[in-house]
């Protein structure tokens, strides 16, 4: 007998664009990798567009395309678009709209902030920006390019929405208040009974109460039926359908009780007007109050787009030679020449080519000490002119300055999901069904066999009903959808202004379990280039005198020490004298006739050369030993002058940092290619727990892995380690730590292999963001209690659970009240983090 075959599923076309492929037999590997995943049915790659179309049914995910083809050594172009979404309002709503933008062909990832209400969507391949507006309207939701709405726009949008919701509030309040008077009133004061029943009349009390309630309901409250009754016809329910069905049963039945009394069971006959209309208000007071706080989660990226000046002076050629114009700052272009007057900010970023003056750039770096700007010196964008006029000449302007990449980086980690937010994804997708199953549960079993547990006066079914409501009420997950976005978005925020960038979301997670945090020497725990660290004069010597001296020779080297001794000079304002008859000896020293002196300025092996007994210097030599510095010493006329030490000095704050890191109860590591003495006298006066010298770049990686207890190949789990490094040779180990912190000058934020960013050289920003991220996880899981324990602890009250045993109910007025308090504590609690300080932290 011949058994029917299942047909196979259809294929469909899909296009991948592929990077890194060369020659025909790239084109023959991607093929290949493409064909052995599971489900591919055929696979076609063009080396001239560097595409690849794979014919393969939907059920193929294309994360496993992708994997493919990285896997044989290429790489699939991938492109990021932001979606402004409209109509959300819980978990449940997110997990929607990333289920159906994930469902895209061409969609890699789809991930929907509910507090930022904007879905980031990875796509490899040509995915139109229609199809994925027209998959989140499908949905039910609204969606539109971020790209093509101004943050004007944004902000009035959002005072639109608050003010329709406050009134709604206001009109809902005054609808309610009667409802709440004539029902409640009559249970909770003396005679107030009496005086409805003699004034208004029991019958016409309750067509008072149905009138206004219903202009609540349909008035006010329509938004909630609008969103949840489709979701609900979708199979998909959110908050806004516990909120229809809970409202309609108490409404509906009470409608029932009003208009035909006679088909409801003997003694059942009751009105419940005044729990669906408080249910609704109440809802809608936790919605304004909601979206005030929700607003001020954005205040730190607000801020950012406000530093930018609108307008910028630029001199343009004109008719009587260069003439300053006034011009918006979209029309200043690369190469143009702005003046800045005291007291104007920036335009864009840009380097002094004349005057002076002191620079606030605590909006960029966090450090609130003006930086002075001459000549040559660069300038960002959005920064304060304190004091003096200069002129600059723009080279980076509109989305590329430093301002625009900071927005960029604060958005995209504010966006960003946790790992642990995965977890309450999971959660959230079947949490309202449950809630529903679970409504319906407690309904049928106090139908059934209430009334063992009730006093015979109390009618079953409409006890059953409350307790049902109730349920659907107390556990609406708004707070679930809210807990994680908003305490990101305060945080990353807060820390922008402390020059703080978190440029992964997952960072501030990963930062929390750091046990061990490695640091590169130089640039980060120093200053980077060498300094005149100690000159010790011999008697009879005067400081200024051999100080100019040793600098007039060394004016004539190109060595960085000379350098460094030169520039020391001129910071004292010292005069320096032409030096005649220079010579350099190699491995010795140099020499040069100084003002009719001979100045001679080398290591000990040239002044024993010269005769020269270094020994009075022995005790200054050994301590500049001990500090991993080498002396040099100076002979003015053949008589030593003194000794002298250049080096890398610690940076003013590396000591504070390292104390803070040990006050957090992590362990500091130096990883550094210089020699063994000198980075342990450095460790010594930073407080360095642990030092390995003398590693190449390559080598650093090898170091993090044993720190952290991983093996040579990083297989197995171990500590968390977080390196701190230039983000320019130190690019393999910040990719290869768990969390990789690059230190800027507040100019080169672009470091792709960094996960943190330090807008200012002060490492001071270590300590302070791995405290920001354990303030920030901490403020989760608080944030997590409230959504999830507290609102499921009610869930059994709610539903009369313990009431036969302590004789406790839930009423779905304060179930309702619960519900949006939940809400507004979980985004007061995240507004917190706007208080968290830029000192060093505590432990802990």
């Amino acid at each position: 007998m011949d058994v029917p075959r299942t047909p196979p599923p259809a294929a469909a076309a899909r296009t991948l664009a592929i990077a890194g492929m060369n020659c025909a037999s790239c084109v023959a590997h991607v093929e290949k990798a493409l064909l052995r995943v599971e489900g591919v049915q055929a696979a076609s790659v063009n080396l001239a567009t560097e595409t690849a179309t794979v014919a393969a049914p939907a059920t193929v995910p294309l994360s496993a395309l992708i994997a493919a083809v990285e896997k044989a050594g290429y790489a699939v172009r991938r492109e990021a678009l932001e979606l402004d979404i409209e109509g959300m309002s819980c978990a449940a709503c997110v997990g929607r709209v990333e289920k159906v933008l994930q469902r895209v062909p061409g969609v890699v990832t789809a991930n929907v902030n509910l507090a930022s209400r904007r879905a980031h969507v990875e796509l490899a391949g040509g995915v139109p920006t229609a199809a994925l507006v027209a998959a989140v309207q499908k949905a039910g939701f609204g969606a539109k390019p971020a790209a093509e709405v101004s943050e004007g726009a944004r902000e009035a949008e959002a005072a639109a929405e608050e003010a329709a919701l406050r009134r709604a509030v206001w009109i809902a309040v005054a609808l309610t208040l009667p409802v709440f008077v004539l029902e409640m009133g009559s249970h909770l004061i003396p005679g107030m009974h009496d005086w409805v029943m003699a004034t208004i009349g029991h019958r016409e009390s309750w067509l008072l109460q149905f009138v206004l309630t219903s202009a609540v309901m349909f008035g006010p409250g329509l938004r909630f039926f609008r969103k949840g009754v489709p979701s609900l016809l979708r199979g998909a329910p959110d908050m806004n359908a516990l909120v229809a069905v809970g409202t309609s049963a108490a409404w509906g039945y009470s409608v029932v009780a009003l208009l035909a009394p006679g088909l409801l069971p003997a003694g059942t006959v009751n009105v419940y007007f005044e729990a669906a209309a408080l249910i609704i208000t109440l809802i809608l007071i936790g919605r304004l109050l909601e979206a005030r706080a929700r607003g001020k989660t954005s205040d730190a990226i607000r801020r950012l787009m406000r530093i930018q000046p609108r307008t910028a002076r630029v001199r343009r050629g004109g008719p009587t030679g260069a003439e300053v114009v006034e011009l918006p700052i979209a029309e200043v272009a690369v190469g143009d020449v702005v003046e800045v007057r005291p007291g104007e900010k920036v335009a864009v970023d840009g380097e002094v080519v004349e005057g002076a003056s002191f620079v606030d750039e605590s909006m960029i770096t966090g450090e609130p000490v003006p930086v002075e700007k001459g000549a040559g010196a660069t300038v960002v964008g959005g920064t304060l002119n304190t004091r003096g006029a200069f002129a600059f000449r723009a080279t980076r302007v509109g989305a590329d300055t430093v301002l625009a990449q900071i927005i960029r980086m604060v958005e995209a980690a504010q966006g960003a999901k946790l790992p642990i937010q995965a977890r309450v994804d999971k959660v959230t997708m079947v949490f309202v069904p449950v809630v529903m199953g679970l409504a319906a549960l407690a309904f049928l079993a106090w139908l059934l066999f209430g009334a063992a547990w009730l006093p015979a006066e109390v009618p079953v079914l409409s006890f059953a009903l409350v307790n049902a409501v109730a349920v659907l009420i107390v556990a609406c997950p708004c707070a679930m959808g809210l807990a994680t976005p908003t305490s990101i978005m305060v945080a990353t925020g807060r820390a922008a202004q402390m020059g703080v960038l978190f440029r992964k979301g997952d960072a501030l997670q990963l930062l929390r379990d750091a046990a061990v945090v490695a640091v590169d020497k130089t640039g980060t725990l120093t200053v980077g280039k060498p300094q005149l660290t100690d000159l010790v004069v011999a008697e009879g010597f005067a400081r200024a005198e051999v100080l100019a001296s040793v600098a007039a020779v060394e004016r004539r080297s190109e060595h960085p020490i000379a350098e460094a001794i030169v520039v020391a000079a001129r910071a004292e304002g010292l005069a320096l004298d032409e030096a005649e008859g220079f010579e350099a000896d190699a491995g010795h020293g140099v020499s040069a006739t100084v003002a009719g002196r001979r100045v001679e300025v080398g290591a000990d092996r040239l002044m024993r050369r010269l005769g020269q007994d270094v020994g009075v210097f022995a005790d200054t030599a050994a301590r500049l030993g001990d500090e991993g510095k080498s002396p040099l010493y100076a002979a003015i006329d053949g008589r030593l002058a003194a000794i002298i030490a250049v080096a890398d000095p610690l940076k003013p704050t590396s000591v504070a940092a390292v104390k803070a890191l040990h006050a957090l109860g992590l362990k500091v590591a130096m990883i550094t290619g210089d020699n063994e003495r000198t980075a342990r006298a450095i460790a010594r006066q930073a407080g360095i727990d642990e030092v390995v010298a003398e590693v190449l770049p390559d080598g650093k990686v090898a170091a993090l892995r044993r720190l952290a207890g991983r093996g040579e190949a990083g297989e197995a789990a171990g500590r968390r380690v977080a390196f701190v490094g230039d983000g320019i040779n130190d690019a393999p180990a910040l990719a290869e730590a768990d969390v990789g912190i690059a230190i800027g000058t507040g100019t080169d934020v672009a470091i792709e292999s960094a996960d943190v960013v330090l807008m200012s050289g002060d490492l001071m920003g270590v300590p302070r963001a791995i405290a920001l991220s354990r303030a920030t996880m901490r403020n989760i899981g608080q944030n997590l209690f409230w959504a999830f324990a507290y609102n499921s602890a009610l869930i059994p009250l709610a539903a009369g659970a313990f009431y036969p045993a302590f004789g406790l109910l839930l009423s779905p007025v304060f179930a309702a009240a619960a519900m949006s308090m939940s809400s507004v504590f979980v985004l007061g609690n995240a507004l917190r983090l706007r208080r968290f300080g830029a000192e060093a932290p505590a432990a802990g």
